[in-house]
């Protein structure tokens, strides 16, 4: 049995790669809670969801504070992520919670979004040196006169990804959001970028993990003990970030994440077979007995 302790270290480890590399929050913590404590998948994500609207909201007032958020984006991608959301955790609890399929259609969304995650994370640095270019001379000028007129459609279409696997997975949040936004917008500066995909990753792992809450998802006990080990080494991590090989850290932590995506890919949890009850055996048994004896 895991304790307060193994939590509490569990937490430490994913604020410190936070506070160090900027992403792995959602989609370290959901693959260690179910690889290594053995948390059912559903729990998992369900507090991971909640765990993640709490660890990157200080970070989302830091980032409204210096004005780094496009509204515009935050506002169409919640319009199509929220109620996608919502939708498909309405469509998990009605349809796909009581069968046997429900973990390994989990586990399996987390493994793709994770090897997703871990290869958006490996080439950031090549993805953004690519786009850069578009960027040089336009950044004052976007920002300026930034008009989402004419991407309002892409925008919300890619939210409702967003809504839907975030909502199964618990991850893409972060650093699938990002690389998303870069594709998109590649004029629009990076910091900018960053603001507005934490802003809405604090609206739509709110929305998801308040849903999961409903049906029960949620351990506030674990996600209290995750959250005592995180936020401190989150601070600290970030303070000593710029004296650590953050680039090689990123990569050890891309590389695990899709390590651990193809293995959830190709050995997803499964639902243990329904066992009879010994009572309902014995009662059985005896009852055969006693009317063969009459």
């Amino acid at each position: 049995m895991f304790g307060p302790i193994e939590f509490i270290l569990a937490g430490v480890l994913v604020g410190f790669c936070v506070g160090i590399t900027g992403v792995g929050g959602g989609s370290l913590m959901t693959p260690i809670l179910i690889s290594l404590f053995r948390i059912e998948p559903h729990i998992a994500i369900g507090t991971d969801l909640l765990y993640a609207a709490i660890s990157k909201f200080c970070g989302s007032m830091v980032h409204a504070k210096k004005l780094n958020i496009v509204w515009p984006i935050v506002l169409w991608l919640a319009l199509g992520s929220i109620p996608a959301s919502i939708i498909t955790h309405w469509i998990l609890d009605n349809y796909l919670s009581g069968s046997t399929h429900y973990k390994a259609v989990l586990t399996t969304v987390l493994g793709f979004m994770l090897t997703l995650t871990g290869i958006s994370i490996v080439f950031r640095a090549q993805i953004e040196k690519f786009f850069a270019k578009y960027r040089k001379g336009q950044i004052s000028e976007l920002e300026q006169n930034f008009d989402i007129k004419g991407k309002k459609t892409y925008v919300v279409i890619m939210g409702i990804v967003l809504g839907v696997f975030v909502t199964l997975s618990s991850v893409g949040a972060g650093a699938f959001g990002i690389m998303a936004l870069i594709l998109m917008f590649p004029n629009l500066p990076m910091i900018r970028i960053i603001g507005s995909d934490v802003v809405h990753a604090v609206l739509l792992t709110s929305v998801a993990g308040f849903a999961h809450m409903t049906s029960g998802n949620v351990d506030f006990h674990l996600l209290g003990w995750l959250l005592v080990g995180s936020i401190p080494a989150i601070i600290i991590g970030t303070l000593i970030s710029s004296r650590l090989p953050e680039r090689l850290i990123r990569k050890i932590l891309g590389i695990t994440l899709f390590a651990l995506g193809i293995n959830f890919i190709l050995h997803p949890v499964k639902s243990k077979p329904v066992e009879k009850p010994q009572t309902a055996m014995i009662i059985s048994q005896t009852q055969v007995t006693t009317a063969i004896s009459v």
